[in-house]
């Protein structure tokens, strides 16, 4: 017998009350409440762009400084790039890629929209599969961003044709595609260099589980940096933001990693 919206929802729900326990209806309402973006400006003279405040918390926390060269892996629909353009300051330059050429099209908007012509201009847009970029570039960036696609449940709760696609191994394989683009992440940054993993996620699998498979992958090649932020709580590795406890921030989980070797 197929699925109906309602077998759904309740797996989904028994699936996220095993994960949460009793604080699942709590989470649950936060994430079905209205989120409040707020704005973010590259510069005065730029149009601001509207975006959930736990997106730029996360991006914010990746180590970036004038004159680096960055890469934005996942960077549809741009604004965690914006926040990446403008902590470059006068130098440096972004790599902003995603394979999607409906998402790639937004991402052209929104750089050209945000940012100064001088920004602009060193901003480059690419449509590569970021679970393969390591076999094109390795030990090339000073910092990377992987917002990873993920199961994105606050998305999933607000559309029913959305749920309707949702399974417990949909989080499984999304599981395994996150582990090979942060696997190349980790190629792709020079040794010293940083990334910061991310995801809109609620799922531990999808996360820390996530980085932690580098312990067993990549052992000895990375260190986790424990950033300490009060609107975030700690996960086995990485902080997440939860709406139930962060003024409807998120959901936002990221985890800093610095490449040793």
């Amino acid at each position: 017998m197929p699925d109906t919206p309602d077998s759904k929802q309740i797996q989904f729900d028994r699936y996220y009350q095993e994960i949460y326990k009793e604080r699942w209806q709590t989470l649950k309402t936060a994430l079905l409440a209205q989120t409040t973006p707020v704005a973010f400006q590259y510069s005065p003279s730029c149009q601001p762009y509207y975006l959930d405040e736990a997106s730029v918390i996360a991006a914010s926390a990746l180590p970036v400084r004038e004159g680096n060269t960055v890469l934005d892996m996942c960077a549809a629909p741009g604004g965690k790039s914006l926040v990446l353009a403008k902590k470059l300051g006068n130098s440096g330059s972004l790599v902003c890629n995603d394979r999607s050429s409906k998402r790639r099209s937004r991402l052209h908007s929104v750089v050209n929209s945000h940012l100064d012509p001088q920004m602009v201009q060193r901003v480059t847009i690419t449509s590569h599969d970021a679970s393969k970029w390591s076999l094109y570039e390795q030990n090339i960036y000073d910092a990377v961003l992987l917002d990873a696609p993920c199961s994105s449940e606050r998305h999933l709760l607000h559309d029913t044709k959305a749920m309707a696609q949702w399974s417990p191994r949909r989080t499984r394989m999304l599981a395994i595609q996150q582990f090979a683009m942060l696997a190349s992440a980790l190629e792709a940054v020079k040794a010293g260099g940083y990334i910061l993993y991310s995801t809109c996620s609620i799922s531990p699998l999808e996360n820390e589980k996530v980085v932690e498979k580098l312990e067993k992958k990549r052992k000895g090649r990375y260190e986790i940096i424990d950033l300490n932020l009060d609107t975030a709580q700690k996960c086995s590795s990485g902080q997440i933001i939860l709406p139930d406890s962060e003024e409807n921030l998120g959901p936002l989980y990221f985890c800093l990693i610095r490449r040793t070797g």
